[in-house]
């Protein structure tokens, strides 16, 4: 636990002052924090203003009890999905946001942690300010409404924790600032803390900091060591939310349809430009592009531009409904090419930009989950080869990834998680 104020805002902010984090392209680093300080102290006074004097005046009401439950902890739609089958199976367990967190399609339906208080806090910002500038130089700067936004966090939820005094937490997210802060509090607090991990994770995350983390497969685990001390225990359970597509696979022996999925990475006149060369060389397959949840860009123009392209909308349908429709899926840095891997769909890493930021960034080529194509006319060979004959054995190459693949637990992972959370909370009463 850190031992100072500074130090432990450093933890919780560990991710944004990485080098990778200040490397992001403009237009995704823009959306997160503007490159003109008067526009981020614009962004602080909206902070400030809308959200925290906003929460002043919405009191919360939340339709399950709190008190000495299991928190399933979530930061987005994606955790939501990932955590839900313990809802459902654990009779104590409710799912746990903070005031005003964007859950997505699930806004209504998560319990709510007031943030009231947090307006309390913000007394601290020059010192936080200057302790942070002395350890991270000219970071500091370039994201002081970051810092600004994470004061309070650790505050409001050791307050919370005291108040509620749950049984333990549950999270999916171990890098996000208001996870972090929970986490730390926890800590603070003797309450005890558990992981499942929700996508695939990259060395530039934190040091895994739990008291049991289950997380997929040894890829994880080979990446944790290498961000720090491995705390805690840990199980290697395979994929949760993919057991009830495992048994499903896609045999086709042809590709037909092909899934485009793209994040905030992705640059909008690469996506345009890829998908345009491909809706022309290959007439008679059909395309899908899928924007990550949480990208706000609009694309409607390419479906002015291609009325045969169709969309999926990542916000209503999950990721393996998505893919269960297609055949073949075509991304840069994303983990869904672990899913389509999984459920036997013949995937290919193309970069939609470029940007610097990422270079398999998962590390999917070099250990040979998927095949890389560096040029469009290299893509549209893999893409051939595939549409004339898919192999039925593509989900062998995930193994190293989802530890019950090829096992009696393949598809089986959420009883196994449930089975060794309930072994774990029975051992922390």
């Amino acid at each position: 636990m850190p031992n100072s104020a500074t130090a432990r805002l450093r933890d919780i902010l560990q991710l944004r002052f990485t080098d990778l984090f200040a490397s992001l392209p403009a237009h995704m680093l823009e959306a997160i924090s503007p490159a003109s300080p008067w526009k981020r102290l614009a962004k602080v006074a909206g902070y400030a203003g809308l959200r925290l004097v906003g929460n002043m005046f919405r009191p919360v009401r939340n339709p399950e009890q709190l008190q000495g439950k299991v928190w399933l902890y979530v930061v987005s739609q994606n955790n939501y999905d990932s955590l839900h089958f313990l809802r459902e199976s654990l009779p104590s367990a409710v799912l746990v946001a903070g005031q005003s967190k964007q859950i997505g399609r699930y806004n209504g339906v998560v319990n709510r942690l007031s943030l009231r208080r947090k307006l309390l806090y913000y007394g601290q910002f020059p010192t936080l300010y200057q302790g942070l500038k002395r350890t991270e130089g000219g970071k500091a700067w370039r994201f002081f409404d970051l810092i600004f936004n994470a004061i309070g966090y650790y505050e409001v939820y050791v307050r919370a924790l005291r108040h509620y005094r749950p049984q333990a937490i549950i999270f999916a997210n171990d890098h996000n600032d208001d996870a972090r802060a929970l986490l730390l509090a926890a800590r603070t607090c003797g309450v005890p803390t558990a992981y499942v991990q929700h996508a695939s994770v990259s060395t530039n995350f934190p040091p895994l900091g739990f008291d049991f983390s289950l997380l997929e497969g040894q890829d994880a685990l080979d990446k944790y060591r290498q961000c720090g001390p491995v705390a805690g225990r840990v199980e290697l359970v395979g994929m949760p939310k993919a057991d009830a597509f495992l048994a499903r696979k896609n045999l086709n022996p042809t590709v037909q349809r092909v899934a485009v999925a793209i994040n905030t990475l992705d640059e909008t006149e690469s996506v345009a430009a890829t998908l345009a060369h491909l809706l022309q060389e290959f007439p008679n397959l059909t395309f899908t592009l899928r924007p990550h949840p949480g990208d706000t860009r609009d694309f409607s123009f390419l479906r002015q531009r291609h009325p045969q392209l169709q969309f999926s909308d990542a916000r209503q349908q999950t990721v393996f409904e998505f893919l269960a429709e297609h055949d073949a899926l075509i991304a840069a840095d994303t983990s869904t090419h672990l899913e389509a891997t999984l459920l036997n769909l013949a995937s290919i890493y193309f970069r939609l930009g470029t940007h610097g930021v990422t270079e398999d960034y998962y590390g999917y080529v070099a250990h040979g989950l998927v095949e890389r194509a560096h040029t469009l006319p290299e893509l549209s060979r893999l893409l051939r080869r595939y549409q004339q004959h898919k192999p039925t054995d593509l989900y062998h190459r995930a193994t190293y990834y989802n530890a019950t693949l090829g096992t009696p637990d393949e598809g089986h992972s959420q009883e196994r998680a449930i089975r060794l959370l309930r072994e774990w909370l029975a051992g922390q009463a």
